[in-house]
């Protein structure tokens, strides 16, 4: 076995380069007799026969199973401790009709992150009791449209919102619960852009500033608050980050119960998952048990009662059960310092379907879909065909030496920030969504086409008025 130089040293040299890695791929995912991937029993060729690529399958038992399970187990651990526990999707990971349903159907709510988010659950029919709305920069049209349907929760992130929201409340007759949203100062260990909770960046209000600022919630007659809210980053491997944070969260909790009910502490989301097969993912059933056991020690320990603890995994819930197919287009061996090669497989997506390796360096796995192959592995790398040098999908992983122009290729893991960052750049239309279960497969996003694409352009329609979105028409 030769092993190519141009390996990270994280990447394992496969003995078999058309295995499925355990915890990777979603947990419908087998190759079957033929050596076709088959996801919840349907097979990579025919969908995308039927739907074109490229295409992100959504493996729905997958998704169901993992919030289902999140949910059983924050429930029983905080039970166990004397307290409950509230879990929420984050919607910002991925959001479609569906997914909402799914993941409320499974005792889940939801947070969204805008007005946009805010309308896709409304529009679902998810109960607005069971919504919590977040945002650095809530425009006064989205907490009125928040506060008019009665959502359960506003995360205020700044002090400025709380006249915002209090003055929405007013002009509906309602009483407002809100949470504030604090930086713990704990920095997680990921990527500098991921990190959520320290100082110097955009969410949420200083610890020092904490109390002084619930004072000013509380003098609102208007608002309930529910107590505090902190997330210290994404894709976190370890539970030390949320134990410490947890820690000095608990501290200020105590010292707010001396001025009111606090009836309620969210320590947030970030759960990792595993994209490759150096990443190990920590069960559901771990963190649940550590922040039982740590919130359950401070309360003893600052002789208060156990809050009322939520936690909100987006990526967690909906990341695994995803997989992305493309088609190959080119192949290229390219010689490196004279010493390697790497071997460049070009697909029909790119960047503007999987942003997330330009955007953070992620790293993702890929396999041969539409067969299996005895062929020697191969070092690859898989780009897009976008016009960007930095438009990789698979920074490396090993294909079956004789992948060729025509094959279909899945990349795993691609459920969260993958569709909800999709772009149209180089006027690529963005993928369908698909659902698979028990041998079907169904549309949960319509893909887009040219003509959608074009619509939008002014220049290739009679003139008309300009229209804004509804945020932008009841901007206030």
């Amino acid at each position: 076995m030769t092993v190519n130089p141009l390996a990270p040293d994280w990447l394992a040299h496969p003995l078999d380069a058309n295995g499925l890695i355990d915890g990777v791929w979603p947990r419908g995912a087998v190759r079957g007799g033929d050596g076709v991937i088959e996801l919840a029993g349907v097979s990579a060729t025919e969908l995308a026969a039927r739907y074109g690529t490229p295409l992100y399958v959504m493996d729905e038992a997958d998704v169901r199973g993992r919030a289902r399970e999140a949910r059983e187990a924050f429930d029983r651990e905080f039970a166990g401790v004397g307290g409950s526990a509230k879990v929420y999707y984050a919607g910002k990971a991925f959001l479609s009709a569906e997914v909402a349903r799914w993941v409320t159907e499974e005792g889940l709510s939801i947070d969204v992150a805008s007005g946009g988010e805010l309308a896709l659950a409304l529009a679902a029919g998810v109960a607005p009791e069971r919504i919590g709305l977040h945002g650095n920069n809530k425009s006064l049209a989205e907490i009125d449209r928040a506060v008019r349907e009665s959502v359960g929760v506003i995360i205020i992130d700044s002090i400025v919102e709380i006249g915002r929201v209090a003055d929405a409340a007013a002009r509906h007759g309602r009483r407002q619960p809100v949470r504030l949203r604090v930086n713990s100062g704990v920095h997680a260990h990921t990527h500098e852009y991921l990190a959520t909770a320290r100082e110097d960046q955009k969410f949420g209000i200083a610890l020092a500033d904490a109390a002084a600022t619930v004072a000013i919630i509380r003098s609102r007659p208007e608002l309930e608050f529910l107590g505090l809210h902190s997330h210290i980053g994404s894709q976190i491997f370890e539970t030390e980050g949320f134990a410490e944070a947890a820690r000095r969260l608990m501290e200020l909790h105590a010292e707010l119960l001396a001025g009111g009910p606090v009836p309620e502490l969210n320590l947030g989301g970030g759960f990792g998952i595993a994209y490759t097969s150096a990443d190990r993912a920590l069960p559901i059933e771990r963190i649940a048990a550590a922040l039982a056991g740590i919130v359950a020690a401070e309360a003893q320990r600052l002789g208060v009662p156990v809050p009322v603890v939520a936690v909100e995994p987006g990526r967690a819930i909906v990341g695994p059960s995803t997989v992305t197919l493309y088609e190959v287009g080119t192949i290229k061996d390219v010689l490196v310092d004279g010493a390697a090669v790497r071997r460049y497989v070009s697909v029909d997506g790119g960047m503007s379907d999987n942003a997330r390796p330009a955007l953070y360096e992620a790293d993702y796995s890929v396999r041969i879909a539409s067969r299996a192959s005895d062929a020697d592995p191969a070092l690859v790398r898989v780009a897009g065909k976008h016009c960007e040098s930095g438009d990789i999908v698979v920074r490396a992983d090993y294909l079956p030496g004789d992948v060729e122009p025509g094959d279909l290729v899945a990349v795993p893991a691609t459920g969260a920030y993958c569709w909800s960052l999709s772009s149209n750049y180089n006027y690529l239309a963005r993928p369908a969504v698909v659902a698979v279960r028990d041998g079907e497969a169904r549309v949960i996003v319509r893909g887009e086409t040219e003509s959608d694409l074009l619509a939008r352009d002014m220049g290739l329609a009679p003139r008309m008025p300009e229209v804004g979105t509804e945020a932008q028409n009841g901007k206030q």
